[in-house]
């Protein structure tokens, strides 16, 4: 079998991404035949002995690909050294390991992909694919237009220019608004740093669908496994 890069063979074993696998590399977390591995490191699988948290990293017999509905209250890992609720309480019954592509913070809910297919996962999360992401998101006042306006035009959040984001109005009751994000890249809790800048208090802040994706009928904690129209829009990213 030929070489190929560690953070490859990680992604393709379905453990993470190729930018996470580089992170734990760089971190000491893996190990090559029982040395500390580096990032662009090669190895020959079945040959090299991978170790990721003193575990070995072996390939999937079976790719899955499942549409979670996260409820609040979890965090988008699989594990929590703070005790803290995670994703594999609510992904008991699937038989293989699968991994989110991309996050939500502890504090939102909604659509998760998760799949053991490294590739599938690197296409999905890659920015130069521009996979939309669309939010509903409540707001705990009647938003004003200037507010809307500063929503859609350019924002600086952390000292970065973020692309600009489409923002509509779904709902607007006495002292609440539902508001639509959609998005074409995914910063650290950038919808909740786009209305603090504004004053805007979120009160529920769902994400309703990735790409073609749709949670459809979901209920929060509930998973699915994708249908073959579904995975084939994965794949053909």
């Amino acid at each position: 079998m030929e070489s190929m890069r560690l953070q490859k063979y990680m992604s393709d074993c379905g453990l993470m991404s190729r930018r996470a696998a580089e992170k734990e590399i760089a971190a000491g977390k893996v190990t090559v035949n029982g040395a500390r591995a580096e990032i662009g490191q090669k190895i020959t699988p079945g040959i090299d002995e991978v170790r990721y948290n003193g575990k070995p990293v072996k390939g999937s017999s079976q790719k899955l690909y499942v549409m979670l509905y996260k409820p609040r209250g979890y965090v988008t890992t699989m594990s929590d050294e703070e005790g803290r609720k995670c994703l594999p309480e609510l992904l008991k019954d699937i038989p293989e390991r699968v991994y989110p592509c991309g996050r939500l913070d502890m504090d939102s809910e909604g659509l998760l992909i998760l799949t053991n297919d490294g590739e599938v996962a690197n296409k999905l999360m890659h920015p130069k694919n521009h996979v939309e992401k669309i939010y509903h998101v409540k707001i705990k006042t009647e938003i004003e237009p200037e507010q809307l306006a500063a929503l859609n035009g350019p924002m600086v959040i952390d000292d970065y220019k973020i692309k600009p984001v489409k923002v509509s109005i779904i709902e607007r009751k006495e002292g609440t608004t539902i508001l639509k994000f959609v998005l074409s890249e995914g910063r650290n809790r950038q919808i909740r740093k786009m209305c603090e800048s504004l004053g805007l208090q979120i009160v529920r802040l769902k994400r309703v669908s990735v790409g073609e994706l749709t949670i459809g009928m979901l209920t929060p904690g509930k998973w699915k496994y994708m249908n073959y129209r579904e995975v084939s829009y994965l794949k053909n990213l």
